[in-house]
């Protein structure tokens, strides 16, 4: 592990007892205000539990069946049209909170799947399905569909945008 990585380690355990220290000092002093602090996080621990498990079991499975090999042909430098349309669909189906799913894409970019493949993915998770019936009530159907096409079509260049300012950053 690099030195760089064992610093943001320590800095997230740090944190978190920080935290926990204002938390045990709240309660000791006044100990009603630490209960609506203590709904909330319960609250929102299970409003996000599901995604995180759909997540790590999404990685997972990936782990099990996925080798590198295999994503870096599919996702790598010499992927074709499939993959694209693969990183516009899954962005497209993707549920839940875009930070659960870095993870899932941190793994997969270590594995070989190129930049520009999970910049698109991440730009597709703007076309939220569940809310195209409200797109379609206020816009129009062709609006919809016009907008819906550009946002998908666009994501390709700026996939391919996004990977080439990451290599340029690199090499500096």
């Amino acid at each position: 592990m690099s030195t760089k990585n064992k610093k943001s380690s320590k800095g997230k355990w740090v944190f978190l007892g920080f935290v926990l220290l204002i938390l045990l000092v709240t309660s000791i002093v006044d100990a009603a205000k630490i209960q609506p602090i203590l709904k909330l996080y319960s609250k929102t621990l299970l409003q996000i539990a599901p995604i995180f498990i759909l997540v790590y079991v999404i990685m997972v499975l990936t782990n099990y069946f996925v080798n590198n090999n295999s994503l870096k042909k599919h996702f790598g430098e010499d992927a074709g049209s499939k993959a694209w349309v693969i990183a516009i669909v899954s962005g497209i189906l993707s549920i839940g909170p875009v930070y659960l799913w870095y993870p899932l894409m941190q793994d997969l970019q270590k594995k070989g799947v190129k930049d520009r493949f999970i910049a698109t993915f991440l730009y597709n998770r703007g076309i939220k399905l569940q809310w195209l019936p409200m797109l379609i009530l206020y816009f129009g159907l062709q609006y919809a569909v016009v907008v819906l096409v550009v946002m998908a079509a666009l994501s390709i260049p700026q996939g391919i945008l996004t990977e080439q300012m990451i290599q340029r950053i690199k090499t500096k």
